[in-house]
């Protein structure tokens, strides 16, 4: 079996005067998916608020927004969905308290929820190549909006310049996710207050021409409404589901900070910025085409101002893919790959690089945002509700250093190093999703039965979460 190992433990001393609780943001985090000893928690829940926050106010919401309206929905069905997609932010508050429990990343704690060995699968498609799906997805995004930039100054945006600006904002991106923990927490606050501003500028131009009568030609009635809405709540709920590590970002937290403000400061950190942005992109396709979202946007902004836009964009898409792929990183540990998660993150920046070329240089950016996001939601959802159920059955009671412990004797070998019950939950789950999803690639028999309405979503997460209840309401320790 192959070992876990984390990058060395910081080495306190190297720097005289600085207490050993301080995490410096001038260096490159030292901890991978080790155990945080409580000496080096810091912190306080609230910062929660702008690492999510600044990671919400993105291009891709924008898309989503406007997509909503796209499918054939009214302003107000539009607004509707968002508000019940984004209300999936408090399943990613839930997860996060798990962090100060354990000491550890998401990418551990689910040791035991499918054992060591099948947690390394788990970590493999859940953990690291959806997000390097999502970091793509991102930085597809935001070199759309570069590319408009680099335009806008004169120079010529052919593939040679794509592919440079490409990798200049993975470059910037990586970068963050090099330095890790501390660099987040001490970045994402400014970053969150410039991306309000600039947006608040976006919200004034766009109400100015939003409809707010606005209906579709076609109004949608019956089993095609339906069918839309549920697609539509699925593609939003995508963004909070995506974040089945939000341990990662709490675990520095001292072990005594309170869950429920955990809770509240990470769901209030997705929800407002994303119910907001995806608003903002259904208001704007009351006004304009938001088949190209970027530069419909640009018609209604005050020309000095959609350079600046377009950096907002940038930058907000640079905060959530930072955050992306520092979790990358600690998943492809967690696989079993002995390398620093410094490198890890470079490793996963890498592949996402060469998707993102692909994404933009050969398929519609548009068709694949949709549905691949639809198609994730079939396994994140069961993954979501596994976790969430776990969380609950041990009381949030994780033993970070048992968990540590990839020997056979240890706790969470289970049997041949598998958690049948994590392991069955988590298939039967995806499995019944699979069945009701509707997408352009994949139908799914019970969605071709009821019509095209997809039930991927609830149907996931009921059945992986029940399931998972069932199997292990005897197995449970009192302390995990």
């Amino acid at each position: 079996m192959v070992s876990t190992t984390p990058d060395p433990t910081p080495d306190v001393d190297d720097c005289p005067g600085t207490p050993p609780s301080q995490e410096r943001t001038a260096r490159v985090e030292a901890h991978g998916i080790d155990h945080i000893p409580d000496s080096e928690r810091r912190g306080r829940p609230r910062e929660l608020f702008s690492v999510w926050a600044a990671a919400n106010v993105n291009y891709l919401s924008l898309v989503v927004g406007g997509a909503l309206v796209l499918m054939g929905l009214n302003l107000w069905q539009a607004l509707a969905v968002i508000v019940v997609g984004n209300a999936f932010w408090l399943l990613t508050g839930v997860l996060a308290v798990s962090g100060p429990s354990s000491g550890t990343p998401s990418e551990v704690i689910t040791r035991a929820m499918y054992g060591v060995r099948g947690n390394r699968v788990n970590n493999a498609i859940v953990g690291w190549l959806i997000s390097v799906c999502y970091f793509a997805l991102n930085l597809a995004a935001a070199a759309s909006a570069a590319f408009s930039l680099v335009g806008k100054a004169g120079l010529p945006v052919n593939t040679g310049v794509k592919i440079v600006v490409v990798v200049v904002i993975a470059a910037l991106t990586l970068t963050i996710s090099v330095y890790g923990h501390a660099l987040i927490m001490k970045l994402y606050l400014p970053i969150t207050l410039a991306l309000t501003a600039v947006f608040i500028g976006v919200a004034v131009a766009v109400f100015g021409h939003a409809d707010l009568t606005y209906v579709p030609d076609q109004t949608l009635t019956g089993t095609d409404l339906w069918a839309v809405v549920l697609a539509g709540t699925a593609l939003v709920a995508s963004g909070p589901l995506s974040y089945t590590t939000s341990a990662d970002f709490s675990r520095y937290l001292p072990r005594t900070t309170s869950a429920k403000a955990i809770v509240g400061w990470t769901a209030l950190g997705g929800f407002l910025p994303g119910t907001v942005v995806c608003s903002l992109g259904a208001f704007a396709a009351t006004a304009v085409d938001m088949t190209d979202p970027q530069s419909a946007l640009e018609k209604i902004l005050p020309g000095w101002f959609a350079p600046v836009f377009l950096l907002a964009l940038i930058l907000g898409t640079i905060a959530i893919n930072a955050l992306t792929a520092y979790s990358a990183g600690l998943a492809l540990q967690a696989v079993g790959v002995r390398i620093r998660r410094s490198l890890s993150v470079l490793v996963d920046g890498t592949v996402s690089v060469s998707l993102t070329l692909y994404a933009l240089l050969v398929s519609n950016f548009l068709d694949t945002v949709n549905n691949v996001l639809q198609l994730t939601v079939a396994l994140l959802g069961p993954s979501m509700a596994v976790y969430a159920t776990d969380i609950l059955l041990r009381r949030n009671r994780y033993d970070g250093l048992a968990l540590m412990d990839e020997s056979p004797a240890g706790p969470f070998w289970y049997s041949g190093g598998v958690n049948r019950a994590g392991a069955v939950a988590l298939l039967t789950g995806t499995a019944a999703a699979a069945l009701c999803v509707d997408t352009l690639y994949y139908t799914g028999p019970v969605a071709t039965a009821l019509g095209g309405v997809d039930i991927a979503l609830p149907v996931g997460l009921v059945v992986a979460a029940t399931l998972y209840a069932v199997l292990m309401r005897k197995g449970v320790p009192a302390r995990a």
